[in-house]
């Protein structure tokens, strides 16, 4: 997924959950739209470098989107100073369809068709990918962003019913002879496995373990990110497959 030109800045602080103040490079301090409806745990960090869109829409109230975060990566051997970590959820779903329909998915290659947005009986599923010699697939993208002080991502960052449905869902078209695949789409370069967040949502873990006992495949793809010569982000796209944990359990320092 392209970006257009990003603009860098400081976080000052993210509030009333769809605002972000920011201090850009030039010195001039903005209002941009923050779109994470979610907690943002381990993502929102004042102080650190972000990036922001700009919009020349005069029918936006803001003008500034948050696209992006810097977090220390970890990475040492590497040499890495820092890890770009996606904000915006609205982006998941638009870089996951470039990669099925480029095949870097390799456990969901070569269907003849792809479909945003699925419905089934109650609920609405990101994707519905089919071929006339294989029953559906029906994937169900989440983003993950929060990466503890063990060094571990997780998911998700606060109690998600709605993400728990999603699971049960997932779980009755497997029921019903249909292939069904929960895609964690790992937003942040620095997390390197994803586990369920038993510390955060013990119930969804727990629906977790059981649907993938009844046929749910789970898979998680990591995002890479392509930058020109002055550091600034340029695409963000799907790289590496990531283990998942399953039984994992978070240990604080």
């Amino acid at each position: 997924m392209n970006y257009p030109t990003l603009v860098g800045g400081v976080l000052l602080r993210r509030y009333k959950r769809f605002l972000a103040d920011v201090r850009l490079d030039d010195g001039r301090e903005v209002v941009a739209h923050c779109p994470n409806t979610g907690s943002m745990r381990a993502v929102n960090v004042p102080g650190a470098r972000v990036w922001l869109s700009p919009s020349d829409n005069p029918a936006r109230k803001l003008a500034w989107t948050w696209e992006l975060i810097e977090l220390p990566s970890g990475d040492t051997q590497a040499g890495a100073a820092s890890a770009l970590a996606s904000v915006h959820t609205g982006r998941a779903n638009r870089i996951v369809e470039e990669a099925l329909r480029s095949g870097t998915v390799a456990e969901l290659r070569s269907y003849s068709a792809i479909k945003r947005e699925a419905k089934v009986a109650n609920a609405r599923l990101d994707f519905r990918l089919d071929d006339d010699e294989r029953p559906s697939c029906f994937v169900e993208v989440k983003q993950v962003t929060l990466k503890e002080s063990d060094g571990h991502g997780y998911f998700p960052d606060a109690v998600s019913e709605r993400g728990r449905k999603h699971l049960e869902s997932l779980a009755q078209l497997v029921a019903e002879g249909k292939r069904a695949v929960l895609l964690f789409l790992v937003a942040h370069e620095g997390i390197d496995d994803v586990a369920p967040a038993m510390h955060l949502d013990p119930g969804y873990g727990d629906t977790l373990r059981r649907v993938m006992a009844e046929g749910v495949e789970v898979l998680a793809y990591r995002i890479r990110a392509r930058r020109d010569d002055q550091g600034r982000p340029l695409a963000l796209t799907l790289d590496a497959s990531l283990p998942v944990r399953p039984m994992a359990q978070f240990v604080e320092d």
